[in-house]
């Protein structure tokens, strides 16, 4: 995919998802103050805190689409990871704050000190609405991450997914509410923290190996193995570094070859090397190949 088409689907996507946050956040902290309803004041709150963590990914995303400069060889590409980490502490802050709130609106109904107001009937409509809006958004941004391998997007995605949860968490506080059961809104509100908390513990560990230059997993350096050594010419591999930056790799390598070839002839199989993984995966950023004889 090309950088530039890369750039508009992120963009995109952190698009529709700021505009659709925004709306979600105005009328479920609305609905659960006026409707009483902590679950869904909990799932507002998380909402309203999407919109902020959206709008500082927007700052960060762009800055990852300057092109490489002297200063910066590789790129701006890991302003990405970095967009991931702001989301994950954006959404961990939160998740903090819901689970303070729920906990303590718990205690006080045991302690006998909540007003135990019923939830008002379309607080119902309203979770269910951000339900089906949540599912549409989730199925698109993860079909949208997997295309252009942006850790950013799909955090976006899994916030997505649990927004889901969060959502389907306070239709069941509602519900219950209704019937009688006023703690179970509360705890809702309490189990809802705890998923987005995990979420974000999650994200931040993931991007945080980005930054520090992780090499990628064993499958993708086997299959890095398999395109190299499917080339006759090539008598073993000796060493495969590949460190993540952003999105993107750079592969070192050590290859044997024949000894008894020409420098003519090396640099040509290492060049047939270099091809061979630019065209098996297009997140290869740059291929630096060191050949020697073969023992």
């Amino acid at each position: 995919m090309e950088d530039s088409l890369r750039n508009k689907k992120i963009s995109w996507i952190i698009n529709i998802g700021l505009v659709s946050n925004l709306l979600l956040a105005i009328a479920k902290t609305t609905a659960g103050i006026l409707g009483h309803s902590a679950a869904l004041l909990a799932d507002g709150i998380n909402s309203t805190s999407d919109v902020v963590y959206y709008i500082f990914a927007k700052i960060f995303i762009g800055m990852s689409q300057k092109p490489a400069d002297k200063e910066h060889p590789y790129g701006h590409k890991q302003f990405e990871s970095i967009a991931t980490i702001v989301i994950g502490a954006f959404i961990i802050t939160t998740a903090i704050a819901v689970l303070w709130d729920a906990i303590n609106k718990t205690f006080d109904y045991f302690v006998g000190n909540s007003d135990n107001l019923a939830t008002g009937g379309y607080t119902l409509y309203i979770a269910l609405i951000s339900v089906v809006v949540k599912i549409v958004l989730a199925k698109i941004s993860f079909g949208v991450a997997k295309k252009v391998n942006n850790s950013t997007v799909m955090a976006i995605a899994y916030d997505h997914r649990n927004d889901i949860i969060s959502s389907l968490m306070a239709v069941i506080g509602i519900v219950m509410g209704r019937f009688g059961y006023y703690w179970v809104d509360p705890l809702a509100g309490a189990l809802v923290a705890l998923i987005i908390l995990r979420t974000g513990i999650s994200i931040i560990n993931s991007s945080s190996q980005e930054l520090m230059l992780t090499t990628p997993d064993d499958k993708i350096a086997d299959q890095l193995k398999g395109i190299i050594l499917r080339i006759p010419e090539v008598k073993e591999i000796e060493m495969i570094k590949a460190t993540m930056h952003g999105p993107f790799m750079v592969i070192n390598l050590i290859i044997g070859l024949d000894g008894a070839i020409s420098v003519r002839e090396g640099d040509a199989i290492a060049t047939q090397v270099e091809n061979a993984l630019y065209k098996a995966n297009e997140y290869i950023k740059e291929v630096h190949i060191h050949y020697h004889p073969a023992k």
